[in-house]
C-alpha cells in the first residue's frame, strides 16, 4: 500500500511539459523574436528579412491557390520516383557488396569517393540523356538517393549475425528467400536510416534541378519568387517545404517503428 502511494505521488508531481520540450519552445520563440527584430531594425535591405506578419500573409495566399498544389504534386512525384528508383537500386547494390567481399573491395571505395560529390555537377549530363522534362530531375534525384542507401545497406549486411545466415543456408534457402527472410529483416534499421538520408538528398537534388531548368515544380516557384524579389512568398514556400520534409522523414521513421512493433 505504501509503495502504491509513493508511486501515485511521484506520478502526480511529474511535470506536464518536459524540460526538453520547454527548451525547444524557448529556442523557437527566441528565433522568432530575433527574426522580427531584424525585420524592423532597418539594418538589412528592405524585405530581405520580412516581418512574420508578411510571411504569414504570403503563406495564407500561397495555400489558398490551387496552382501551388499542382507544382507541389509535380515535385512530390519527381521525388517519389527518384526515391523508388534510387532506393531499390541502392538496396540491390548494397546487398551485393555486403554479401561479396571481393566485390566490396573492388567497388565500394568508388561509392565512398562519389557519395560526397555534389550531384548537381552531373545535371548537364542528365539533361543530354533525359531531356529538359521531369526525366532529368528524377535522374538527378535518383543519383543523389542511391549512394546513402547503398552504403548504409552494405554496412548493415556486415552486421548481420552469422548464425542467421547459417540457419538460412542449412534450410537451403534460395537467394531471394535469403534476402527477404534473413537479410532485410535483420538490417531493417540500416535500411530505414539509408532511406531517410536518401529522401533528404533526393529532395535537395530534385529541387536544385528544378531551380536550374524547369517551368513547374516547387524549385521553379522558389527561384521565381527570388528573381522577382518576392521575399515573403519565397520564405513561405521554404517554410511549407521544411514542414513537409520533416513530416516525410518522420513518416519513414514511424514506418520503421511500426515494423519493429509487428516483429516483437
Amino acid at each position: 500500500m505504501a509503495t502504491t502511494d509513493r508511486l501515485t505521488r511521484t506520478a502526480a508531481v511529474e511535470p506536464l511539459v518536459s524540460s526538453v520540450t520547454l527548451l525547444r519552445i524557448a529556442i523557437i520563440l527566441t528565433v522568432l523574436v530575433i527574426w522580427e527584430s531584424l525585420a524592423h531594425s532597418g539594418w538589412l535591405y528592405r524585405d530581405v528579412v520580412p516581418s512574420l506578419f508578411a510571411i504569414g500573409k504570403a503563406l495564407y495566399d500561397l495555400l489558398s491557390h490551387g496552382d501551388y498544389y499542382f507544382n507541389l504534386g509535380v515535385t512530390a512525384a519527381e521525388i517519389g520516383a527518384a526515391l523508388l528508383i534510387g532506393g531499390l537500386s541502392g538496396l540491390a547494390v548494397g546487398i551485393l557488396l555486403g554479401a561479396n567481399r571481393f566485390l566490396s573491395k573492388a567497388f565500394e571505395a568508388y561509392l565512398y569517393y562519389l557519395g560526397p560529390t555534389p550531384k548537381i555537377i552531373f545535371f548537364p549530363v542528365m539533361i543530354m540523356w533525359f531531356g529538359v522534362g521531369p526525366g532529368s530531375k528524377i535522374a538527378l534525384g535518383t543519383l543523389s538517393c542511391f549512394f546513402p542507401v547503398a552504403l548504409s545497406v552494405a554496412a548493415g549486411m556486415r552486421q548481420i549475425d552469422k548464425v542467421l545466415i547459417r540457419v538460412g543456408k542449412s534450410f537451403r534457402a534460395s537467394t531471394w528467400q535469403m534476402i527477404v527472410k534473413i537479410y532485410m529483416p535483420a538490417m531493417r534499421h540500416p535500411i530505414i536510416n539509408g532511406v531517410r538520408l536518401g529522401l533528404g538528398v533526393a529532395l535537395i537534388g530534385t529541387l536544385l534541378a528544378e531551380t536550374k531548368l524547369s517551368n513547374k515544380g516547387i524549385g521553379f516557384l522558389i527561384i521565381n519568387a527570388y528573381s522577382t524579389f518576392d521575399m515573403p512568398r519565397m520564405y513561405a514556400m521554404l517554410i511549407v517545404l521544411f514542414v513537409l520534409a520533416i513530416g516525410a522523414n518522420a513518416l519513414v521513421g514511424r514506418l520503421g517503428g511500426l515494423e519493429n512493433i509487428k516483429r516483437t
